[in-house]
């Protein structure tokens, strides 16, 4: 795992999106793994400013959401369905049928989790993660004390997670009760992961994935064991390192074509 700590959001969301567009330049049908929430959102700005300076092509990329809520329909706004659709398919000029999310609304959802699952295997897997972290630890929808072996399956959300998605839907009552998710089993199946966390609110959480035990009371704590994981957050998330300067050193030394 590889720590990078930068002064703001903005160059954050610029970093992460040099390591995605590298993948992409370098395997035009690239498969990447999207996250959705507020923490990626720099990412998906800056891919889609290269898009329109004729930088990267996104129309043969492969996508497979992380996760979507039980009970949405797709026409949602709400629904991931929605949410990558105008924040990354369209943006990024990619073809809607390469772009998949986990159907929340099947009528057999653990058929649905075994799916999709299959459809990641048929892809040859994916080669860049997109993630961010919730203020408890998960990614995806991998809440605290979900196997550390985990695949896609449904999740019953926490009430904080519930609580911090709530300001998406007016109120908390309209939150969804539960959600497909991949597993972090299926997450660590990634050649390459990113996440990115800003502001102090995941300080706590980041500190405990970087550099406390790996555990399932913090499911992000698992990508210690990736072979090829970038954390990349700005210093507000970085409040709670205790080896903070020395990440930041370490970035510093290296020589140009290892930053990304």
């Amino acid at each position: 795992m590889e720590t990078v700590i930068l002064p703001t959001a903005e160059e954050v969301g610029e970093m992460a999106a040099r390591v995605v567009a590298d993948v992409v330049r370098r395997k035009p049908t690239a498969v990447i793994g999207l996250a959705t929430g507020s923490s990626p959102l720099g990412i998906y700005t800056s891919l889609q400013a290269r898009v329109e300076r004729g930088e990267l092509d996104f129309s043969r990329v492969r996508a497979f959401a992380l996760d979507e809520y039980v009970g949405l329909a797709a026409s949602h706004p709400e629904s991931y369905h929605s949410v990558i659709d105008r924040t990354v398919t369209r943006p990024l000029g990619m073809d809607r049928a390469l772009v998949h999310v986990p159907d929340g609304t099947a009528p057999d959802l653990a058929a649905a989790c075994r799916h999709y699952e299959h459809m990641i295997e048929d892809a040859g897997g994916v080669d860049v993660q997109i993630l961010g972290i919730g203020a408890n630890g998960h990614i995806g929808f991998n809440e605290p004390t979900s196997s550390l072996a985990s695949r896609t399956r449904i999740k019953t959300l926490t009430p904080r997670t519930r609580e911090d998605n709530a300001r998406f839907f007016g109120s908390l009552d309209k939150v969804p009760t539960h959600c497909l998710t991949q597993g972090l089993g299926t997450i660590m199946r990634a050649r390459q992961a990113v996440l990115v966390a800003q502001g102090a609110g995941k300080a706590t959480a980041i500190a405990a994935a970087v550099e406390g035990p790996v555990s399932a009371m913090c499911p992000a704590s698992v990508l210690q064991f990736h072979e090829h994981a970038t954390i990349v957050i700005d210093d507000d998330a970085a409040a709670g390192l205790k080896l903070a300067s020395y990440y930041k050193h370490t970035f510093a030394s290296k020589p140009g074509w290892q930053r990304v």
